[in-house]
């Protein structure tokens, strides 16, 4: 079975599909019946089970990496997600078969919609900022960060606000696969946070940036950054400040001006600690001391402009912090694997080998690595005739490889890189992720001896951790 081929009526992992609800440019949304409901026959266990949608990745609308890997993110965030300010989890298929999410379906429209009648009634805009903020504080609690706070990723719920979509989501006690594996910025052009700009992705008041944007716009009806669409424009917001909102909208008062600027401080440190001390002051706002943001009548002038923009260009990413205290590191081992035809004995020597490392590294996390020699993720003709995708291939045949290996899923990551250099993927990788050894193979004699061999020794040579390579015994 494969994405392509999904209609209305097909039942499979215990449910139907019904109908198509949304086609956007990463997944499909579907209207699924859950059948193991009514094959149990119990009195209203039916009436118990909401209505459901499945997600379902859109495997060849788009060449673009990130959108199976924030997949797989949100197949790694949301069985640990619960409350009210989240969709419930159902289940969930891999790649071999049928990749999909089912989860709760959440009734009514996104905020999206208001912000087309932008501006808002100051009430609203304070109710509003309230609830996300409460729902924000609610996700932090459990280790997450949404890191994509925007008007289609909220909505309403019995007076609640509800965050949907965590592809681009951080764990803090899970693998972050987009850090690992992409170095561009990750969010979404007028929403996204400075320090999201710089690749920082363990901030939690991130998320305290993108609903200081959400309100400022709520509030005057236009977008504090505007729509940039190149880091630079991104970069933007590093050392430009921007109108501010009572220049756009007189009325509004001057302490919520104060709140909506401090959300958008370029520092983490300067904005609200917490995303409930700003749900209590929107609440409270007697309580909140003003400073001169709230009377603030005009963006900074060119020199104070200037001035933080010399900065700027010479910013390196920001301290991290996490939403919990941090986990006692332990060791990160890379498995760098050839899976092509004819490797399968060295690829099973490789799998002896992490076996033994892990037994004596119980703590240990392993990342199975493969290399794509290719220029950019695409489509092979052959391979689309046979209903597969070659990114997804290759994906399938890491975890088929370290499936014997059980390994808990918070313990193992899976990544195809691309590249025209293997080796330098591999030390790149190595580098970027502070990794503490590498196991990669290297064939006894064939004809790629010299071609593979050559990678190996590089990653000796080169990689700033302990190496072991694991020569073709059978050769």
């Amino acid at each position: 079975m494969n994405a392509r081929s999904l209609q209305a009526g097909m039942e499979f992992d215990g449910y139907r599909l019904e109908e198509k609800l949304h086609t956007g440019g990463m997944a499909a949304l579907w209207r699924v019946t859950d059948l193991r409901a009514r094959h149990l026959g119990k009195p209203g266990l039916e009436q118990a089970v909401p209505p459901l949608i499945m997600k379902v990745p859109l495997l060849y609308s788009s060449d673009d990496p990130t959108a199976i890997v924030a997949f797989e993110v949100e197949q790694m965030i949301m069985p640990k997600l619960k409350g009210p300010h989240v969709p419930r989890y159902f289940g969930s298929g891999d790649f071999d078969a049928q990749p999909y999410i089912v989860m709760e379906q959440i009734a009514g429209e996104s905020l999206r919609s208001r912000f087309e009648q932008a501006p808002l009634p100051i009430d609203e805009v304070v109710s509003t900022g309230i609830q996300i903020a409460y729902a924000l504080h609610d996700l932090h609690r459990q280790h997450v960060i949404h890191l994509d706070i925007k008007p289609s990723n909220i909505m309403f719920r019995n007076g609640l606000a509800v965050l949907i979509d965590f592809g681009l989501s951080r764990h803090d006690r899970l693998p972050d696969l987009l850090d690992e594996e992409f170095r561009l910025p990750m969010g979404t052009g007028p929403y996204i946070s400075p320090e999201q700009v710089l690749g920082v992705r363990n901030e939690p008041r991130s998320d305290l940036f993108s609903l200081g944007v959400l309100l400022y716009h709520l509030a005057t009806g236009e977008r504090p950054y505007g729509h940039p669409t190149s880091v630079a424009g991104l970069k933007k917001r590093l050392y430009r400040d921007p109108i501010p909102p009572r220049q756009h909208r007189p009325d509004l008062p001057a302490w919520l001006q104060e709140i909506i600027l401090r959300c958008l401080e370029v520092h983490p440190q300067d904005r609200f600690d917490t995303a409930a001390q700003l749900g209590f002051l929107l609440q409270h706002p007697d309580q909140l001391t003003l400073t001169a943001r709230a009377g603030k009548q005009q963006q900074d002038g060119y020199l104070a402009m200037f001035k933080r923009r010399l900065k700027a260009a010479g910013s390196e990413p920001l301290l991290q912090h996490t939403v919990s205290e941090q986990l006692a590191k332990a060791p990160i081992i890379v498995a760098a694997l050839d899976l092509t035809h004819g490797s399968e004995a060295l690829a099973e020597q490789l799998r002896q080998i992490t076996r033994r490392m892990l037994q004596t590294e119980p703590g240990a996390r392993l990342a199975c690595l493969t290399i794509r020699k290719t220029s950019r993720i695409g489509m092979d003709d052959s391979l689309i005739q046979q209903g597969q995708n070659i990114h997804v291939k290759q994906l399938v045949d890491l975890k088929h490889w370290a499936r014997p290996l059980q390994m808990a899923a918070d313990k193992i990551t899976f990544h195809v890189l691309e590249a025209p250099d293997p080796a330098t993927a591999i030390i790149d990788y190595a580098h970027n992720n502070d990794v503490d050894h590498i196991i990669i193979g290297s064939r006894g004699s064939s004809a790629l001896r010299r071609y593979l061999g050559s990678v190996s020794a590089r990653v000796v040579a080169e990689a700033n951790c302990t190496v072991t390579v694991v020569k073709n015994s059978d050769q």
